[in-house]
């Protein structure tokens, strides 16, 4: 099968096309051939090199998956050979005590898709039968592979773990990436009044159009911390959501209001905020909460609010699967030109 790998970590270079034999589902696996495959910053950081990850060379990357079952194996019930498909990129045991109750996300022999074993990067993946749910008919395989990894990350971190409760405030830091806009589109569904925190006019406009309530443009105002203490009338938001981490970290605690909650889902800018005060975090009485992916229940929930039409992913712009594509993606994810999804339509490079 034709797929766009790497040998070696490194930039967006290091990505090559190559002819990688077809994987075949074993007893409770299905085939599912790839029609269009989203892109996530996990796959730059994948690309990059991540300390604690040892994969199997060369690596096919990609989390964000939807297709055509094309094989299913022994034990498989449920799934038939042409059902189209959208795929849960969290892998879990099905054993452990976390899956027993109900928590896959947190598996003792966990995974995600692309990220420690081979993803979406192909013509085809084998998943367990239990990670792909049917799509309904004509739904767009760009916009379930742009919802797929986005909008479960935003609904576990927002609904099951941070417990958003209607009219309660929101503070989004960054306007652009697939969690936020989805966690934007959560939020308001919730019940919630919601501030974003932009880094320029042009992606100010665009969450204003996917209904945020109050929009503050960094580049205009950079003391955002103190902008939103102004707008909630300097009571501080209840939530926050940053996935941006070490650049944002202590501004987004100042946001708080005493008992607010710090709902924390990624790292873009960097693991290590020097100048983290642990005394807000006792006197104000505030909750960190740690948030990765999301449980089954969690993926069939938020899909059918996607394939309802209430929730809808933004896509940014579908490329074609050829290898000057995937490394074209990877670049302007890179390089923060991106508002929503990049999609791959993996027909566009057969």
């Amino acid at each position: 099968m034709k797929a766009v790998v790497f040998y070696q970590h490194g930039g967006p270079e290091v990505l090559q096309a190559a002819e990688l034999p077809t994987p075949h589902p074993g007893p409770g696996e299905v085939q599912v051939r790839v029609h269009a495959c989203a892109m996530n910053h996990l796959d730059l950081w994948v690309r990059r090199g991540i300390p604690s990850l040892r994969l199997e060379m060369p690596h096919i990357p990609g989390s964000d998956v939807a297709g055509v079952v094309t094989e299913v194996g022994p034990e498989v019930s449920g799934v038939q050979v042409g059902d189209r498909v959208v795929v849960n990129a969290t892998l879990s045991c099905g054993e452990c005590e976390f899956c027993l109750r109900g928590e896959d996300n947190r598996c003792r022999r966990g995974a995600i898709l692309g990220e420690h074993v081979r993803g979406g990067y192909a013509e085809y993946v084998v998943v367990p039968a239990r990670n792909v749910l049917k799509l309904p008919e004509g739904f767009p395989y760009e916009e379930a592979a742009a919802a797929s990894l986005v909008f479960l990350t935003a609904w576990h971190m927002l609904i099951t773990r941070g417990g958003l409760r209607p009219g309660e405030d929101v503070l989004i830091v960054g306007a652009g990436g697939g969690v936020n806009t989805a966690a934007l589109q959560i939020a308001k569904l919730a019940g919630a009044r919601v501030v974003v925190v932009a880094s320029n006019p042009e992606k100010a406009e665009r969450v204003r159009a996917l209904g945020a309530d109050h929009i503050i443009d960094r580049s205009q105002e950079p003391d955002w911390s103190r902008a939103v203490w102004q707008w909630t009338g300097k009571r501080g938001v209840d939530v926050v959501v940053d996935n941006v981490g070490q650049a944002t970290w202590m501004k987004s605690i100042r946001c708080l209001r005493p008992g607010g909650r710090l709902l924390v889902v990624g790292a873009t800018s960097g693991p290590n905020p020097e100048d983290f005060d642990i005394r807000y975090v006792f006197s104000r009485q505030i909750s960190i909460l740690g948030s990765t992916m999301g449980t089954r229940d969690d993926f069939r929930t938020v899909m059918g609010l996607v394939f309802a039409g209430r929730l809808r992913p933004v896509i940014d712009r579908v490329l074609p699967f050829t290898e000057e594509g995937v490394r074209e993606g990877h670049r302007l994810l890179e390089g923060g030109a991106v508002f929503g999804k990049i999609v791959f339509r993996m027909d566009e490079g057969r």
